[in-house]
């Protein structure tokens, strides 16, 4: 049943990529792959937030059903290395090595950003009194 689960979360991930990274592309251009960018930061604070809210020291109790989800379907689908990846092998082949640099070096510091505030706003959840 876990399969299951995580193949429908990551049917869901993936069409919410689609829509999200083609809306912001349409918003700023595709010279730099923000779609890519904002798609991929989201997801990194999605997953923090989930990870932290619903683990062992969570506030909130989940079957593990529930977190694989969201964490490993939905997250999954829905962030994007891959394409990162090859975005930024285009941009260096086009001789965009500043773009390339700039997209490795905003999508690492971000995504890492975005986990970890996604982990402290669950983490300050944990701590509070009630239910």
């Amino acid at each position: 049943m876990t399969y299951l689960w995580v193949a429908l979360g990551g049917a869901i991930g993936s069409v919410l990529r689609f829509w999200c990274s083609g809306a912001i592309a349409g918003l700023f251009g595709q010279t730099f792959p923000w779609g890519t960018l904002v798609v991929n930061i989201a997801g990194s604070f999605v997953i923090g937030f989930t990870a932290t809210l619903t683990g062992p020291d969570g506030r909130l109790f989940v079957p593990s059903d529930a977190r694989s989800f969201v964490m490993v379907g939905v997250c999954g689908g829905y962030t994007t290395f891959s394409s990162f990846s090859l975005q930024t092998l285009n941009l260096t082949q086009d001789g965009e090595w500043l773009l390339a640099g700039g997209n490795v070096l905003l999508s690492v510091t971000l995504c890492m950003i975005a986990v970890w505030l996604g982990h402290v706003t669950a983490a300050s959840l944990n701590q509070m009194k009630g239910a």
